[in-house]
């Protein structure tokens, strides 16, 4: 079994001889990958291992740095309340009651942005959460330049009326 050290400076393991075979066939490990095998002091290597000495090649000049998983892991998933967020700013600019969406998307993006930022791991989604934000923070003040306008203040004046006339 052996442990490795990621582009990412992460420890990875432990791993099978056949499973650091598969990452290597995967360009996902090469010779300089740092490797520690079970009951051995320190790290060294891929390279220096007469195991993987033929099998490990330096990665090509156009490979990207490789990630490992943590295995087992859940591939990420949007934040749940970044799509409502954004779901409800988009409500909020195209339905009648759209200052209570607007604000319900602000408020469902912000928690959503934040929700991401603490599980990076595990939630994905912070353009849907910005777009929320962005989207809901725009149907708010169309609502309150609605009613700053005057034309909100006639609903309101004829709402006064009829509460008053009862």
């Amino acid at each position: 079994m052996y442990r490795i050290i990621g582009a990412d400076g992460k420890e990875y393991g432990p791993i099978s001889g056949d499973g650091l075979r598969r990452w290597i066939a995967e360009n996902r490990v090469n010779g300089q990958t740092m490797a520690q095998a079970e009951g051995t002091p320190g790290w060294r290597p891929l390279s220096a291992f007469p195991e993987f000495a033929t099998l490990a090649s330096p990665p090509p000049i156009h490979a990207a740095p490789a990630t490992f998983p943590a295995e087992g892991a859940h591939p990420l998933k949007n934040s749940p309340m970044a799509v409502a967020g954004l779901v409800c700013s988009l409500l909020g600019l195209v339905c009648c009651g759209g200052g209570l969406f607007s604000a319900l998307g602000l408020i469902f993006s912000i928690i959503g942005l934040n929700e991401i930022k603490r599980n990076p791991r595990q939630f994905t989604g912070s353009s849907l959460a910005v777009a929320g934000i962005i989207l809901g923070i725009l149907g708010v003040l169309l609502i309150l330049l609605f009613f700053v306008s005057g034309l909100g203040g006639g609903l309101l004046r004829g709402w006064r009326h009829h509460r008053f006339v009862l």
